[in-house]
């Protein structure tokens, strides 16, 4: 089981480079960034973890560009995943996103993992013009038509929200003709339905439960739609629980990813080292998963 480190970025602290420098530094194995492009004043779409209007912290409305924060960190480190947890392609171009995910990837050497999410703040999507109860079905359709940027010498895409024809587009994905995509959200049967047609793995909601159940359904959906080999599944944790992650690791959890704190840089560095030493991580460790 690996273990990572995410940053809800802003435009105060540490910066996404250096945590991910440290992150690298320590031994964790992935850094991740979230996305939002803006935060509408007025909202009808409660957050799913306040249950009304409010936010549960400022960092929403302060958030970074994800590609430009992983941008910096690729350049300062060698080994680390990059990802985001969660990103939202349907406020892109999917043209113009494909290849910007696909130029990190070339540039970082093939570590680049997009985490998506069909997007909690359907207001923000509105603005994007993306209706609110379609958000699934263009996510799908964005997905498919980077896809086949990534992996076909001459790629076309004729879809209900995307079409473009015959093209070239050039970087490709380092390893192989894609990019491994992750599904942040709630876990339940329709979710994995749609992960076993459309990603490679899920990425549970902050404070999810029943992890170990889930973790089952999702591999019975997996295997009904006849993927092979095993979905990814990533865990978005608080502070390290030993119970919890010999839990997870029974469950066959492929990482867990634990929160930075909103704090000056140095304290979020001596953060990222201790719970590495708590995790068992660096050179020559015995980890407790």
């Amino acid at each position: 089981m690996r273990y990572g480190i995410v940053l809800f970025t802003s435009d105060r602290g540490i910066t996404p480079a250096r945590a991910a420098r440290a992150a690298e530094e320590a031994g964790f194995d992935s850094f991740s960034v979230p996305e939002h492009t803006h935060i509408p004043v007025r909202r009808d779409a409660a957050h799913p973890g306040t249950g009304d209007g409010s936010l549960p912290d400022d960092r929403y409305l302060r958030t970074l560009d994800p590609w430009v924060a992983l941008g910096t960190a690729a350049a300062v480190t060698e080994r680390i995943r990059l990802a985001t947890a969660v990103a939202l392609p349907v406020e892109h171009d999917p043209i113009t996103l494909a290849k910007t995910v696909a130029s990190l990837d070339h540039l970082s050497g093939g570590r680049v993992t997009l985490g998506v999410g069909f997007g909690w703040n359907t207001d923000e999507l509105a603005d994007h013009g993306v209706p609110p109860d379609r958000r699934r079905a263009v996510l799908r359709e964005y997905l498919a038509a980077m896809r086949a940027l990534w992996a076909e010498e001459q790629a076309a895409y004729e879809g209900e929200f995307v079409r473009f024809g015959p093209s070239w587009a050039w970087p490709k994905p380092v390893r192989g003709a894609d990019v491994p995509v992750l599904v942040g959200a709630g876990g339940t049967a329709r979710t994995f339905a749609w992960i076993a047609r459309s990603a490679d793995g899920w990425i549970t909601t902050p404070g999810e439960e029943d992890i170990t159940a889930k973790a089952d359904l999702l591999r019975k959906v997996w295997r009904e739609h006849g993927r092979q080999g095993e979905p990814g599944i990533t865990v978005l944790a608080g502070r390290p629980d030993p119970d919890a992650l010999a839990r997870w690791a029974d469950a066959g959890v492929s990482e867990v990813v634990f929160g930075l704190p909103d704090r000056a840089e140095d304290e979020v560095v001596g953060y990222v080292r201790r719970l590495a030493e708590k995790l068992a991580l660096g050179a020559g460790a015995t980890r407790p998963c």
